[in-house]
This record gives C-alpha cells, structure tokens and sequence, in this order.
C-alpha cells in the first residue's frame, strides 16, 4: 500500500551566515489513500530534550499559521505560497545567531505521516579587526603584529600579508593563524612597510592592517643625562622657592613682635579736656565763695597756666591754689542772701 513520503533530499546539516535567508527544504507526494485532511508543521526541537517542541509555523484547513514563536515573527514564510502542491518547505529571513537550532518538517495526511529533520547553524561573519604592534619598533628587536577580530563565529583563521614593498614575509617571520600573531624576530629596516592581516571564516572574511617602521635605537645615555640635570634644576627652584618663603615668614613674625612690646611699654594717654575741666571746676568753686568785698586781693590764674595732659607733676606734691587774701564771710551760718554792693573808686567813677 502506498502512502505519503517526503521527496526531498535528506539535508542533516546546512550553516548560513547571520543576516543571509536560508530555505529549509520539504517536498513531499500524496496518495490516493490518503484521504484525510493535509497539515505541515514546522517546529524548532530545544537542545535540552527537557523542554518541549515549539511549534513556528502551521498550514492547517487550508490556512497558514506563522504567529507562534515571537521570536521570529514576521521572518519566516513557506517557500510556495500554496503548500497543497507538495512543496512544504520554508524560508527564513535574516537570520540570527539564536536562530541556530534543529528543525522538523511534519506532513500528515491521515493515515500518513512523515517528518524530516535538518540542522541549521547560523555562523556571524568576522568583524571590528584590529591591527597592532607590541615591542619596541627598532633595530635588532622583535616585533610583534598582532590581529583580533571583536566578532566572529568560531574557528576564525588568521593570515598576513605585505602590502608595500616585497610582497612575500620576512625570511624571520613566524604566523600563529589561530591567534593572529605575526613574529618578526632581528628586525631591520627592510622589514618597515604596510601589513595587512585577513580574518576568515565558513562564511566570509574581514581585514585591518598596520604600518611597521624600524628605526635605530635611541640614545638613551643623553635621554638619562638630561633627565637628570632637569631633575636637578627642578629641585633647585623649589629649594630656592622654599627659602624665600620661610624668609618672609620670619620677617613678618619679627615685625608682629616688635610691634607687640611697643604697645605692651607705652602708658595709657592722660585725657586733656578732664583735666583742664577738673582745674577750672576748682576754681570757679573757690570763686563762688568769695564776697564781693574780698574780690580786689584776688590774683586771676593764667589761662596759659591751665595744666594739661603733657603736665607732670614733681613725686609727692598736690596741686594748690593761693589762698584768697580776704576770707569770705560764711553767709550759709547767717541766713542771709549775699548781694553784689557797688564801690566808688577814688575817681567817682562806680565799680
């Protein structure tokens, strides 16, 4: 008895570079036995057999079904828009590096069913390489050109290659083209020129490349000597700096005592105008005591005479004033109110 069987040719493995479309290939012949109705099923088996098939695409009753996996929604499609003609098989667009996996086709007609696997690897192409030089670049020195690429699909190869000048490798020259390092050992100035490294894959390549220039070694002696002399003219600067600081320093603390022990010697000034009030004060009360009788043998004091503050004193001696030659009557013990007579002098005039 015949029944349904999948035509295509048996594909275990198919590898594509991230971004390219990949068809997944699924053709199959009906027969006449088979009468049920036809569904094909696309799912992607888990590589943990713990988890369970995910169904991503479905032709059922005559309807495709593409919404199941998120994750590649709106990039996959069947290659013939109407799979009843036996050709189930399915395109994926763009393609990224989480959509490596295993894949199963399932035709079913009842009472026929076949399925079919394939494994899909998709590889990333190198990229972002980078060309550099360790060690010094000098005469008699090893050189190494080192090349990486920042992304790539595994196993990525290496290779160099002389851009400028002699277009083969220095005689000297060792390659490590699973690490990308290119040893030049005694280098010389034959060796200066422009190198260019190739990062390759399964599925397509990617270069940088770098300019090598040998020269003579530097005078290092002179380098030393003079970084030595600047040194030492350094340090005396600072020295020198340092001690003009701490010489104006010492000055300003010198005036700041000198200027201290002047103040701490000098006395406190004498006020001029109390005591030229106090004297006057004096004298106005032994004014105010006299009577007008006894006011003829008063002898004015001086104004010159007032004492000032620049006045001293002689030790132990307290100022007085002449007594009055007349003494004024104590008016207080009689009751009775002094009044001013006025006096003729000899001429008749009133005094």
């Amino acid at each position: 008895t015949r029944s349904l069987s999948i035509t295509s040719v048996e594909q275990p493995m198919v590898e594509k570079a991230q971004g390219d479309k990949v068809t997944l290939p699924c053709t199959f012949v009906l027969s006449e036995e088979d009468e049920g109705p036809l569904d094909i099923e696309w799912v992607l088996i888990p590589a943990d057999n713990q988890k369970k098939e995910q169904i991503i695409i479905l032709y059922a009753v005559d309807r495709i079904y593409n919404h199941y996996y998120s994750a590649m929604t709106g990039r996959l499609q069947f290659t013939n828009p109407d799979p009843r003609s036996g050709d189930g098989s399915l395109d994926i667009l763009n393609l990224k590096a989480t959509d490596t996996g295993t894949y199963q086709c399932k035709v079913k007609k009842a009472p026929g069913v076949q399925s079919q696997k394939i494994q899909l690897t998709v590889l990333v192409k190198p990229a972002r390489t980078k060309c550099s030089i360790e060690g010094s670049q000098e005469i008699g020195k090893d050189v190494t050109l080192k090349c990486a690429s920042q992304e790539g699909s595994p196993l990525l190869s290496y290779d160099w290659r002389r851009v400028s000048g002699r277009q083969e490798l220095p005689a000297t020259s060792m390659l490590n083209k699973n690490t990308g390092e290119l040893l030049l050992k005694n280098a010389s100035q034959d060796y200066s020129g422009i190198y260019s490294c190739v990062a390759s894959n399964r599925v397509g390549t990617d270069e940088c490349s770098v300019e090598l220039n040998v020269t003579p070694p530097i005078n290092t002696a002179g380098i030393i000597v003079g970084a030595i002399i600047g040194t030492l003219l350094g340090l005396s600067v600072l020295a020198f700096l340092v001690f003009c600081c701490c010489k104006k320093h010492r000055e300003k603390k010198y005036e700041k005592e000198v200027h201290h022990d002047i103040r701490e010697d000098v006395p406190p000034p004498k006020s001029r105008s109390s005591t030229a009030r106090s004297y006057i004060g004096s004298n106005r009360s032994s004014l105010g005591s006299m009577s007008p009788s006894n006011m003829e043998g008063y002898t004015k004091t001086p104004y010159s005479q007032v004492p000032s503050e620049d006045f001293e004193r002689p030790p132990g001696q307290n100022a007085t004033f002449a007594p009055s030659k007349v003494a004024a009557p104590n008016l207080s013990r009689m009751g009775a109110v002094p009044v001013m007579i006025p006096a003729q002098s000899k001429d008749g005039s009133i005094v």
